[in-house]
């Protein structure tokens, strides 16, 4: 017999019934495409019918399972009894398959028995923000067996769906997203109490992320070793943002204690030694004995500063410092400046050399802290069109045009700029109203120039007021108050 009479001879007997091995691999070929077509119907209901709906994501997802996993049986009870199974032989054989899973895969029926529990009664959904044995994360996909979760630090993790039933788990998410955050402070003993009170709470009205609400309030909870010991009780909508707005207020809190000279404590121990002069004279010679050898050696015991410093050099001072020459960031506060901080830095260019070049892709913006940069055009044969000084900015055009950079830019001198990149620029310009306006003053100014790089502004299809277009372009891409 060759291979070939073998495919069409029935010779396996399944479910009550003799197949073909061409019947056999068919059948497993009609399953696969079973749970394939079913995945794809239950894509298509998601996106064209219960997106629409404005059904949560958590709710989606979970009808979205369900519907596969019923088209996935109805398909696979269609194509036994198109292959004429007796499904009275196929109840007997799952019976004797659910005992063996019951003895030797326990554990892998556990998880599927979970994960439907979890798409039944859904004390978690897709989308929600949880807690589970310390592990802290957002539902991205509930299936038979697992769930995963996306960490803080965007990490998958493969969670078994029984670790959602057996242990406690924190859904911050569930019905009401609001949560409740203790930040703790202790502050000298000494100081006090209602001006402490009043920092605590213009430090909470600072951060913008903090319901109004329930309104802040502040505990005082202990008398600690070293400090007073107070609470600051804040109410947040948004549970995946609680590390973010933590640090936030830790940082507001440092500077509104600091503006009102509160001391934060640091644990101390007072020793008291007996007999001090004695030991003061004891030690009294090998101190002199140390400074005659470093004054032999020629060293000096206080070592003084160069009061020179080059252009390259202010990279060493504090960038809050070097933007607070910035006409528009002058009268920032230090907490102000900090966000500044968080969304840009630094970077240093020798003289000479080329930031970037024409055709470049264009997606940071740049403000000159020190030095100069010179705009030249190579199709000009590096005819240079524009310079750029302290205060000045440049890059603005590939934000403005979603286009890559139409100029070329070369450091004059060595030059200290500040570098945004465009995901961060809408936040500045939202936080500094000032900057936008002052980009688009300054573009508004710069009609000549543009022109020489090839770009227009205004038209037929815009307004013919220059300043009036870059004002209403910045506000559309930045999403800003016009």
């Amino acid at each position: 017999m060759n291979f070939l009479d073998s495919l069409f001879e029935k010779t396996l007997p399944i479910a009550g019934s003799t197949l073909t091995l061409r019947e056999l691999l068919l059948m497993l070929v009609c399953l696969v495409a079973v749970v394939l077509v079913a995945r794809l119907i239950s894509e298509l209901v998601k996106r064209l019918i219960f997106k629409p709906m404005r059904l949560n994501r958590g709710r989606r997802e979970a009808a979205a399972t369900l519907l596969t996993y019923s088209l996935v049986a109805i398909g696979g009870l269609s194509v036994f009894q198109a292959f004429r199974l007796d499904l009275a032989s196929l109840t007997l054989v799952a019976g004797t398959v659910g005992i063996g899973i019951g003895i030797g895969l326990q554990t892998l029926a556990s998880h599927f028995v979970s994960g439907l529990i979890l798409l039944f009664e859904q004390p978690i959904k897709v989308g929600d923000f949880v807690e589970v044995d310390g592990l802290m994360g957002t539902v991205e996909k509930i299936s038979a067996r697992s769930t995963i979760v996306r960490t803080l630090d965007r990490v998958s993790v493969i969670v078994p769906n029984s670790r959602f039933i057996d242990n406690n788990v924190v859904n911050w998410s569930y019905e009401d997203p609001r949560s409740r955050l203790h930040m703790t402070v202790g502050v000298a003993y000494g100081s006090d109490m209602m001006i402490v009170t009043e920092a605590l709470l213009a430090a909470a009205r600072r951060e913008s992320r903090v319901l109004r609400e329930p309104s802040p309030k502040v505990w005082f909870t202990d008398f600690g070793d070293s400090s007073l010991n107070f609470e600051l009780l804040v109410w947040i909508d948004d549970p995946i943002e609680t590390a973010p707005i933590r640090s936030a207020l830790n940082y507001a809190i440092a500077a509104e204690l600091a503006l009102r000279k509160v001391e934060i404590p640091f644990p101390q121990t007072d020793l008291h030694i007996k007999d001090i002069d004695q030991i003061q004279a004891m030690l009294r010679p090998k101190d002199q004995d140390i400074a005659s050898t470093a004054s032999a050696m020629g060293a000096s015991p206080v070592m003084s500063a160069s009061a020179s410093i080059s252009p390259l050099e202010l990279g060493s001072i504090n960038l809050r410092e070097l933007l607070r020459r910035i006409t528009y960031f002058a009268q920032c506060r230090d907490w102000e400046l900090r966000q500044l901080i968080e969304y840009g830095y630094r970077q240093s260019f020798k003289s000479g050399e080329v930031l970037f070049r024409e055709g470049d892709p264009g997606s940071s913006f740049y403000i000159v802290l020190s030095g100069s940069v010179e705009v030249y055009l190579k199709k000009l044969n590096d005819q240079v069109v524009a310079t750029r000084g302290v205060g000045e900015f440049f890059g603005e055009m590939s934000l403005l045009l979603d286009a890559p950079r139409s100029a070329s830019i070369r450091a004059l001198e060595d030059t200290l700029l500040f570098v945004v990149e465009r995901s961060n620029l809408q936040p500045i310009l939202q936080r500094h109203p000032e900057l936008a306006d002052h980009i688009s003053e300054e573009l508004s100014l710069r009609s000549d120039s543009l022109k020489a790089l090839g770009v227009e502004v205004g038209g037929a299809d815009t307004v013919s007021n220059p300043l009036m277009w870059i004002r209403q372009r910045l506000a559309k891409l930045f999403e800003l108050n016009p």
